[in-house]
């Protein structure tokens, strides 16, 4: 179950999830996700997990700064949830521990459509691709 998502022009820029198929994970288990982007200069941008539950609006979860050097979280999720990334590869990682049933949803990476190291919300996003969660 694997699909791109646009909100704006496709053009040759991709964040690919990794693994890009449904992810089981039983309550108190850690989700580990991955996201590899190509077609821009990944180093240049702040990357975001978002994430969709079924029935229910975009939620953001958090930013990595371009540089790593900060991260920023959603209440939400603070304290079970940590975003790095490795600017050399391309790569963008979300670990989120201890899980809920309510954290099962649809995960998105994300980057913005600009260039903004300070943004805390998310604008347009410009592509991803989503890797989905089940909870048993």
């Amino acid at each position: 179950f694997d699909w791109f998502w646009s909100l704006s022009g496709f053009n040759s820029q991709a964040l690919e999830s990794i693994p890009s198929t449904s992810v089981v994970k039983k309550p108190q288990e850690v989700l580990s996700l991955s996201c590899r982007g190509s077609g821009f200069d990944f180093s240049r941008y702040g990357m975001h997990w978002i994430r969709q539950s079924a029935g229910n609006p975009l939620e953001w979860m958090g930013l990595i700064y371009y540089d790593a050097s900060k991260t920023v979280y959603a209440s939400s999720v603070d304290g079970r949830i940590e975003i790095t990334r490795d600017n050399s590869n391309s790569m963008v990682y979300l670990r989120l521990s201890d899980l809920k049933p309510e954290d099962s949803a649809v995960y998105y990476c994300a980057k913005p459509t600009v260039v903004n190291v300070s943004t805390e919300a998310v604008q347009k996003l410009l592509t991803c691709r989503h890797t989905q969660t089940q909870e048993h």
